[in-house]
C-alpha cells in the first residue's frame, strides 16, 4: 500500500471517530461544569445566585458554602437527599433531572425569622425524559373552599376524642362516610354533625360520636405516614407555631413583629375540628396571605402535605400512634 494511501486511510478513520466522538466530548463539558453557591441568612441575601440554569438529562454539579451560619440545601418534590452547608466548607453535590420546569430549592436549617425566605429556583429546560405526572387542580380549588375565612367549629368536645374507644362503634359507621374523599371534604365537626344524624348511631352521647370521629381521623393515615408528618412539622413548622402547635415557637414573636400577627395556635380545638384536610392543605400549598406563612407547595409533594395535615389532627386526638424514631 503507497504511503499517500495509507495516510489517507488513517486521516478518513480519524474524521469518523471525531465526529463520533464529539457528543459525547460535548456531554462531558457540559456535565462537568461546577456552580458555586454561597448561603447567607435572608437578611444578608440568602442565596447566590438565587436561580440556576441547567438542562434535562444534563449532571448538575452544585458546590455550596455558607458565609455566616450553618444552611441546608433541599430541592423540593425531590428525592435528591438533603445537605448541610457549613461555613467556610465546601460541600458538592450532583443531580439530574428528567422534566423541564422550575424546582425550588431552600433552606432546612433555621437561621432566623426570615428563614422560610432562603429559596431559589433551578430553571430546567430541554425535552422531558419520563412522562410526566398529569396535573390536576388542588383539592380545595375543586370544591371552591374559602382558605382565608374563619372557620371555628360551631361545637367542640367536652374532652380529648379516644380513638381506641371510638373503634368499638366503627361497625355501625354509614359507607358514604369511611371513604378518603368524605374525610377530605368535611372537617371533623361536620362529620360529627352528620353522625349525629345517623340512626344507627342514636344511642351514642356526644362523647361516643366524638371518639368515633378521632377513629375516624386516624383511619386515613397510618403510624408511618403521622411518624413523616411529625417530622416534617418539627423541621419546618415548630419554629413559628411550636413543638406541641400552641404558636409559641421560638421565633413566633419575630414573626408577630414581621408580620403583625402571631403564628396560629394549632392545638386550639376550635381552629382544628373545623377545618377539612383539604381547606388545611390549600393554606399549606398556597400560604397564608398577610400571616408571614410561606407557600409550601413547591416543597412539599402532595402525600407530605396529607402526612402533615394527619399530624397536625392527631393533636387533638387520643391516642397518637406514632412510632418511636
Amino acid at each position: 500500500m503507497k504511503r499517500s494511501e495509507l495516510l489517507s486511510r488513517i486521516l478518513i478513520i480519524s474524521g469518523v471517530l471525531l465526529v463520533l466522538a464529539v457528543p459525547f466530548a460535548v456531554q462531558s463539558i457540559r456535565s462537568q461544569g461546577v456552580i458555586e453557591i454561597h448561603g447567607r441568612m435572608a437578611e444578608a441575601g440568602g442565596w447566590s445566585p438565587n436561580v440556576i440554569h441547567a438542562q434535562v438529562g444534563v449532571p448538575l454539579h452544585l458546590r455550596l458554602t455558607s458565609d455566616d451560619v450553618m444552611h441546608g440545601f433541599a430541592i423540593g418534590q425531590s428525592p435528591v437527599p438533603a445537605v448541610d452547608v457549613l461555613p467556610g466548607q465546601m460541600t458538592d453535590m450532583t443531580m439530574t433531572f428528567d422534566q423541564p420546569g422550575t424546582y425550588t430549592y431552600y433552606c432546612t436549617h433555621w437561621c432566623g425569622p426570615n428563614h422560610w425566605r432562603m429559596r431559589g429556583t433551578i430553571e430546567v429546560t430541554g425535552d422531558a425524559l419520563a412522562s410526566p405526572q398529569p396535573l390536576t387542580p388542588p383539592l380545595y380549588v375543586t370544591l371552591k373552599l374559602d382558605i382565608d375565612a374563619p372557620h371555628p367549629a360551631p361545637v367542640t368536645p367536652a374532652r380529648v376524642p379516644d380513638a381506641v374507644h371510638g373503634a368499638q362503634f366503627s361497625a355501625l359507621l354509614p359507607a358514604g362516610v369511611l371513604s378518603p374523599d368524605y374525610y377530605r371534604s368535611h372537617s371533623p365537626e361536620q362529620a360529627f354533625q352528620d353522625l349525629k344524624a345517623v340512626s344507627s348511631l342514636a344511642s351514642l352521647t356526644d362523647s361516643d360520636l366524638w371518639d368515633l370521629v378521632a377513629w375516624l381521623w386516624q383511619s386515613n393515615t397510618t403510624p408511618a405516614d403521622l411518624s413523616q408528618g411529625q417530622r416534617l412539622f418539627a423541621q419546618n413548622c415548630a419554629a413559628c407555631h411550636g413543638e406541641t402547635g400552641s404558636g409559641n415557637g421560638v421565633f413566633s414573636a419575630d414573626i408577630k413583629t414581621l408580620a403583625g400577627k402571631t403564628p396560629a395556635n394549632l392545638s386550639n380545638p376550635s381552629t382544628m375540628l373545623g377545618a377539612a384536610p383539604a381547606l388545611l392543605q390549600g393554606k399549606l400549598l398556597r400560604g397564608g396571605m398577610g400571616t408571614g406563612m410561606p407557600s409550601w407547595g413547591p416543597i412539599l409533594t402532595d402525600q407530605q402535605t396529607w402526612d402533615l395535615i394527619a399530624y397536625l389532627y392527631s393533636l387533638q386526638f387520643n391516642p397518637v400512634s406514632i412510632p418511636a424514631h
